[in-house]
């Protein structure tokens, strides 16, 4: 396994959702490297059905805070990016790939996010200009962790309860 692989594994492996964000901002490169990862994330047809607002104005990331049922800690977060989708049958398939693009590359980079809301958007769509042909399919909350977050402790179940071979019901061993 390549140095690469090995680090992408490892993102994977530890990455944890945060939703307490310190003050620190993040630097523009980091943040142009998590969108940029959202941007190459592979698409259906190549169509790339995806429109990344990022948001840094405080008044704004306290709106998005109080607008996300799922995610107020919006409002703490020093960075914020509204992931807009073409209404196409692909694009909510597409667009997640490109946010879990942009959380592995943000864990990557030391930063943590969070995955906000899940489509009917629309106060949210209205609030950041994005056209009616359009759905906000969530927001990715992004900072720096208050609390220190140990890496890959994960409740998951057992590899064994959820991978089968070649047919439903044999071990995956």
């Amino acid at each position: 396994m390549t140095t690469e692989s090995s680090s992408v594994f490892d993102a994977v492996r530890t990455v944890l959702a945060v939703r307490r964000y310190g003050d620190k901002p993040i630097p523009k490169a980091i943040a142009r490297r998590i969108v940029e990862a959202g941007r190459l994330t592979a698409s259906a047809a190549n169509k790339q059905p995806w429109h990344f607002i990022v948001i840094e104005d405080r008044d704004t990331l306290r709106k998005l805070g109080a607008l996300s049922r799922t995610g107020p800690y919006i409002a703490q977060a020093p960075l914020a990016i509204a992931v807009a989708v073409e209404k196409s049958p692909y694009a909510l398939s597409d667009g997640s790939r490109a946010i879990q693009s942009m959380i592995l590359t943000a864990w990557a980079e030391g930063v943590g996010s969070n995955w906000v809301g899940f489509g009917g958007m629309n106060e949210i769509r209205d609030l950041l200009g994005i056209p009616k042909d359009f759905d906000v399919l969530a927001i990715v909350s992004v900072g720096y962790p208050v609390d220190r977050i140990g890496r890959g402790k994960k409740k998951r179940k057992p590899l064994t309860e959820v991978a089968h071979r070649e047919r439903f019901g044999q071990p995956f061993s």
